[in-house]
């Protein structure tokens, strides 16, 4: 059982302009600028000044999977924690997509894993008002947000979530909200003219019109597999939504890749963890490793086709590899602006002491039933 991801067409696929071959490990994968905004000369937009003219599609987004779930001292260096720092110490270090699940706790929305007797990280409206006050603090970044809506509950439910946080007025609205439009997003530096750089994908949920910033995941992007043990397991392969047979038919349908990269071990007979073993491996920028986060996405490069590239892809322990490596390649980027490290981002918190073993955790599993992966 899986709790993590919950389960329009065009038929115009887009391309990318692939300035060196995928096996180097110096290659770079980017695309020709589409549009320009009133940015000042010399802005960085997401880092750096040459990703403002890009399409907010035409681009990697580099994410944190399970990005409010931390291995630290807060949570007795929780074995089920998939980051070992907190999501706007991972903005400042240069990740742009947050994912989470959400669960219904008498009411209230939570962010939970799996249960949220196993791992509690506290509402959702909270984490939004954080991650609002560094957007704030952050004009020129465009954010993703990627919401597993675990108890199917309503976009009205989210929306006010939204709003009382403060973070829905950076919403961005989308020309083409329930269909995959690839050609119809804007440029980084569109979004940040107009201060409108945030995008929240649910999976799954109903377009609402009073709340039009919420979009439906599977209505724009399609998921490679999320259940992988080993470092041999990762494919390029559809996963979700079902209503795309290929990776190839979702790209022809404009639909935007996200490439899962992160792996399980077993904690018990029925319960997995996110494998921190081999994380070094597996987060790893090179191209001729198998496992490594560079090699997956440049299969995927090859298997795709037309230098189609991952527009979103989803890391365990971000700050290890470091994933960011691979998401700076595939974009051309090569001298970052304003981006932290993750230690100095997490001030007071930089001397921390992190376990990368099992052992030593005491983790409460009342009230959890069943066999559950956490994922």
């Amino acid at each position: 059982m899986n709790l993590c991801h919950s389960s329009g067409n065009t038929g115009i696929a887009w391309r990318y302009t692939q300035s060196t071959a995928p096996s180097s490990s110096s290659s770079s994968i980017s695309s020709t600028p589409t549009s320009t905004s009133s940015l000042a000369p010399g802005t960085a937009c997401n880092n750096s000044p040459n990703l403002c003219a890009q399409s907010y599609s035409n681009i990697t987004h580099m994410g944190a999977h399970d990005s409010s779930f931390v291995r630290d001292a807060s949570t007795g260096y929780s074995p089920f924690g998939n980051q070992f720092f907190n999501a706007t110490v991972a903005l400042s270090a240069g990740i742009r997509l947050l994912q989470g699940q959400v669960y219904n706790e008498n009411g209230t929305l939570k962010l939970c894993h799996t249960s949220c007797d196993l791992l509690d990280a506290g509402t959702l409206e909270d984490w939004l008002s954080k991650i609002k006050f560094w957007m704030d603090d952050n004009p020129n970044e465009v954010v993703t947000l990627l919401l597993v809506n675990s108890d199917n509950v309503a976009a009205s439910s989210y929306g006010s979530v939204f709003e009382s946080s403060g973070i829905s007025t950076y919403g961005h609205i989308h020309t083409s909200p329930s269909t995959a439009s690839v050609s119809s997003w804007p440029t980084l530096g569109e979004m940040i003219s107009s201060n409108k750089r945030l995008i929240t994908f649910i999976a799954s949920v109903e377009y609402s019109t009073t709340y039009p910033y919420l979009l439906n995941e599977f209505a724009h992007v399609f998921e490679t597999p999320y259940q992988n043990y080993g470092l041999s397991n990762f494919t390029c392969n559809l996963d979700r939504p079902s209503s795309m047979r290929t990776a190839r038919a979702a790209i022809s349908g404009a639909m935007m890749p996200l490439m899962n990269h992160f792996s399980y071990k077993k904690y018990s007979d029925s319960i997995d963890v996110p494998n921190v073993s081999d994380i070094d491996t597996t987060n790893s920028p090179s191209t001729s490793t198998t496992g490594a986060l560079g090699q997956h996405a440049d299969s995927c490069v090859s298997a795709w086709g037309a230098g189609i590239k991952p527009v979103f892809m989803l890391v365990d322990f971000y700050d290890k590899g470091p994933a960011i490596d691979t998401a700076d390649r595939l974009n051309g980027v090569t001298n970052p602006v304003g981006r932290k490290s993750s230690q100095e981002a997490a001030g007071s918190s930089a001397g921390m002491k992190v376990k990368l073993g099992g052992g030593g955790f005491t983790v409460a599993l009342v009230a959890f039933w069943g066999a559950a992966l956490i994922a």
